[in-house]
């Protein structure tokens, strides 16, 4: 019965969100109700104590990623950067290559520090118009762009500043660069799966006649946008994106030399020192640095353009990055409640039966992405809830925890897309398909960036590299 109730309440959450009801209000009405089910008593306290605590605890330690993050990727395209990367790929690779053109440009600015989300509103303009000079279905872009910018650079690749890469982190105390030749090798399978299925799709359209279709909504005008939007030097457009790449491999090995394994301090008015161990904040410092010195390079780069539109363009992306940190602090705040009750014993012993520490975490991470719809969110549960036994079976089996890191941050990135997941949704509302149009394909990425996950598992055991 007690795994039932578990089960009760993820389908109940996964519901609300596919009908696109706020988690912010249906995660804590889920999580007690599993409480109430199990014992009526202790329904406050476990409000209190447990959802409240931990939701909290989420939000004080990632929100100013979240924000800097939204502000920053803003702040590319109100620039211009993000028009002028688009167009320098466009040249180099080719406008008949729209599909390995687009899959770059989400890439770099994804891997650049921009936001997930940002990405699609930045992007999907550009990818409309090629795809429609090159014939190539429109219901391909969503495909495309999950692809570039929801798979190998939110989590597989070595240092890459979004959310997914920095949470383990916190659990494995270990940095953003945790296994690089691993996260390399793992980026390279999925990229290659990816673009080979996208270009067999493309062919099979091709075959049948299909081009890029008339009578779709959302179609963006391109041309008025172009007209309007500032010109900027493909050279300076890539330069606030390397400044953040290189400023969180600079911050990650200077914080530590700066503070050493712990700091403490006392200003006059505190009645007691704060005590911080850096290993534990190193790569969240490290990220928020770097995303300050790539947001002064933007205003430096093109102040004009940047003071012009600063105001309009803050507004909603601190609103944005404000409602996504309370959405995972939420789905954080209701995998603490999950984890406390009796019948996720069972489901955890159920998973430890699988006996290689590495299959065990992936399946586990990749299986509550999955059911919560959200990478970060499931990756929060399965970590908050399961990290202290991963990393006990891998000291065991002398695995390093920079490949827990890599693992369990690859994993995060591949079941969570099911179709109830919040980017999904997001990016077919804003390419103006539906999930029977466009699904699809996003799946089977979906499904490539699962398998790799289990190839990197291989490639360590079979060679050792991290």
């Amino acid at each position: 019965m007690d795994p039932l109730i578990i089960l009760a309440a993820l389908a109940f959450l996964m519901l609300a969100a596919y009908r696109g009801y706020s988690v912010i209000l249906f995660a804590p009405i889920a999580a007690l109700l599993a409480v109430l089910c199990t014992d009526a008593s202790a329904v406050l306290p476990v409000f209190s104590g447990v959802f409240m605590e931990r939701m909290a605890g989420f939000t004080k330690l990632y929100l100013p990623v979240f924000v800097l993050g939204a502000v920053f990727g803003k702040l590319i395209e109100v620039s211009g950067c993000a028009r002028a990367i688009v167009m320098a790929v466009t040249r180099i690779i080719g406008a008949q290559r729209a599909v390995l053109a687009i899959v770059v440009v989400c890439a770099i600015l994804t891997y650049g520090g921009v936001s997930l989300f940002v990405v699609v509103f930045a992007v999907y303009p550009f990818a409309a118009e090629m795809f429609r000079q090159g014939g190539i279905p429109k219901r391909l872009i969503p495909g495309t762009i999950a692809l570039g910018a929801f798979s190998f650079t939110m989590d597989a690749l070595p240092g890459s500043p979004q959310i997914q890469n920095i949470i383990p982190t916190t659990f494995f105390h270990t940095t953003t660069w945790a296994a690089p030749w691993l996260g390399v090798f793992g980026s390279a399978c999925v990229l290659a799966m990816g673009l080979s299925w996208l270009t067999w799709r493309q062919r099979q359209a091709r075959a049948a006649g299909e081009t890029y279709g008339t009578g779709h909504s959302n179609e963006p005008e391109p041309e008025p946008a172009a007209a309007t939007a500032p010109m900027v030097h493909p050279l300076v457009a890539l330069l606030p994106l390397i400044v953040v790449g290189a400023g969180n491999l600079l911050m990650t090995r200077l914080i530590p030399l700066a503070y050493g394994t712990s700091v403490e301090t006392q200003l006059a008015g505190m009645s007691k020192p704060i005590l911080i161990e850096i290993r534990e904040v190193n790569a969240l410092w490290a990220v928020e640095a770097a995303l300050v010195l790539g947001i002064l390079t933007i205003v430096a780069c093109a102040f004009r353009p940047v003071m012009r539109g600063f105001s309009d363009a803050a507004k909603p992306a601190v609103a944005g990055a404000l409602l996504a940190t309370m959405n995972t602090a939420a789905e954080y705040g209701f995998g603490a409640v999950i984890a406390a009750l009796p019948g996720f014993r069972m489901i955890r012993d159920g998973l430890r039966c699988i006996p290689d520490p590495l299959v065990n975490e992936a399946v586990t991470v990749t299986t509550l992405a999955g059911i919560t719809g959200s990478a970060s969110g499931g990756l929060s549960i399965a970590l908050a809830s399961m990290a202290q036994s991963f990393t006990g079976a891998a000291q065991a089996a002398n695995i390093p925890p920079e490949v827990l890191h890599r693992i369990a941050a690859m994993a995060s990135g591949g079941m969570d897309t099911l179709p109830h997941n919040g980017a999904v949704i997001t990016l077919l509302a804003v390419t103006g398909l539906t999930h029977r149009q466009a699904y699809g394909d996003i799946f089977a990425i979906t499904c490539i960036k699962t398998l790799a996950v289990f190839y990197v598992i291989c490639c360590y055991y079979a060679t050792g590299i991290v």
